[in-house]
């Protein structure tokens, strides 16, 4: 594991998404070092290495994702990424002691109500409270944040986006559900029917929002910013084989994409994923999904 440097005033979570609940962690963290001179650091784990049995849906971002949204939205430079695998038997106490104390010299630790730690996860923020006291560190445990009623949480969004509910998912998330991979070669078939779009795959094991046809936005590095259109499955139409990807044209827009990385804002869900019986049937659809 490598140090950037020694934090006292720690965020826990595995901090999926980086939502609305999991930024309250990260402000209380900010007001420490805002208001105690605490410096800031994050434990979290790699998301790729939590996908088991119990958490089948797969994960909302990739840990790099996740890492670039914790600092544009928290404004915090330094993200710890633990291997999870790694540390899955390692109990409660030793969790407390070689990690927060050895390793992060923690004097204040930062985590929702239902943090849980240690092998199996039978640690709980009573338990971190008590293992505070032996090792030296205050723990401040922060309330929910509920959003109409509804507790803000990781599972509640992955729901929500399998169901394609696109606008109360980014209202959790607190910003548009972004996908942000890197541009790949397709079929090229968009190009032949006026509609040339580009295509960034899903990774494995990734959470996949609802097949469908999204209202997006795209941004590029430099600021620009388009109205797009994005689908979402398997493109049946042309009897695509291999992972979910999303396939997205721009408005007004052209120029060479392949290899980097815009980011793709779904903001509405438009319609489910079809199969039409031509591609003169897909283009007539199109046309009508960009003025819907």
């Amino acid at each position: 594991m490598r140090k950037y440097t020694r934090p006292t005033a720690i965020a826990l979570g595995v901090f999926d998404g980086v939502h609305l609940g999991h930024r309250a962690v990260l402000n209380a963290v900010y007001e420490l070092y805002r208001n105690h001179s605490r410096k800031p650091g994050i434990f979290t784990f790699m998301t790729e290495d939590m996908i088991s049995k119990k958490n089948v849906q797969g994960y909302i971002y990739p840990s790099v994702q996740k890492s670039s949204l914790i600092e544009r939205t928290a404004g915090f430079p330094f993200v710890e990424f633990f291997n999870f695998k790694k540390m899955q038997h390692m109990d409660g106490r030793t969790f407390a002691k070689e990690i927060l104390h050895d390793y992060f010299y923690a004097k204040d630790v930062c985590c929702g109500k239902n943090f849980r730690f240690g092998e199996n996860a039978s640690c709980d923020v009573h338990d971190l409270e008590q293992f505070g006291k032996w090792f030296g560190f205050r723990v401040h445990v922060i309330d929910d944040v509920l959003k109409d009623g509804v507790k803000i949480s990781s599972t509640e969004i992955r729901k929500l986006l399998l169901d394609g509910e696109i606008g109360k998912a980014n209202q959790f998330l607190g910003q548009p559900y972004q996908i942000w991979q890197e541009v790949t070669h397709g079929a090229q078939l968009g190009r032949t029917i006026g509609f040339p779009t580009m295509n960034q795959v899903f990774r494995e094991n990734q959470l996949v929002p609802k097949f469908g046809v999204y209202a997006s936005e795209t941004e590029f590095y430099n600021g620009q910013k388009f109205k797009s259109l994005t689908n979402i499955g398997i493109k049946p139409t042309v009897n695509y084989q291999g992972l979910p990807l999303a396939e997205t044209y721009i408005e007004s827009f052209s120029g060479n994409l392949y290899g980097q990385r815009p980011i793709v804002k779904l903001l509405r869900f438009i319609r489910p994923e079809m199969k039409f019986t031509s591609v003169q049937a897909l283009t007539e659809q199109m046309t009508k999904d960009l003025q819907s």
